[in-house]
């Protein structure tokens, strides 16, 4: 089960750097080819449902970062797990920056974090209620489904809407 929590992990963190570098398109030429760079350092700057949404999605995708670390990482405390999920959000803004595929904006790694500390904090919550190798299993087996139902259905869309187009 180890070894099957750090593959999920794995396969979890590339899955979120597609998501935010390349907005899980296929064809990546596009994305390298707009060579636009923003740079946004005021938080939740430019209130609008479009950025609602973006809020809530970068949120809710960072969930699964915190308990996937907690699974992986029992030995490191929340403040040194808490610093990787931020290390990695703004990692990936600068390298939209610096590829300029994107708009690198502060809010982003806020709400990255913030998603990524819930998953943490619910990891260590539930350390009082659920039995430790019973939940990691849960959230191994869980993901793996998860992270199998994502990508059929990522493909399955991906192959209808290319044979569509064509």
């Amino acid at each position: 089960m180890k070894s099957l929590s750090k593959i999920l992990l794995a396969v979890y963190l590339l899955i979120l750097l597609w998501i935010i570098l390349f907005k899980l398109s296929i064809d990546v030429a596009p994305v390298l080819d707009y060579q636009t760079r923003n740079l946004n350092l005021i938080p939740f700057a430019g209130s609008s449902r479009d950025n609602l949404r973006e809020i809530i999605y970068n949120f809710v995708v960072f969930i699964p970062f915190g308990l996937l670390l907690s699974v992986n990482l029992k030995r490191a405390n929340i403040w040194r797990r808490l610093a990787l999920v931020c290390i990695f959000s703004l990692a990936a803004e600068m390298i939209q920056f610096v590829l300029a595929i994107g708009a690198t904006d502060i809010t982003d790694v806020i709400t990255n974090t913030t998603g990524g500390f819930l998953g943490l904090i619910l990891y260590d919550l539930s350390n009082k209620y659920v039995d430790n190798e019973k939940r990691d299993r849960f959230i191994v087996v869980a993901g793996t489904i998860l992270l199998i139902l994502f990508i059929l259905l990522r493909f399955l869309f991906f192959k209808v809407r290319y044979q569509s187009a064509h």
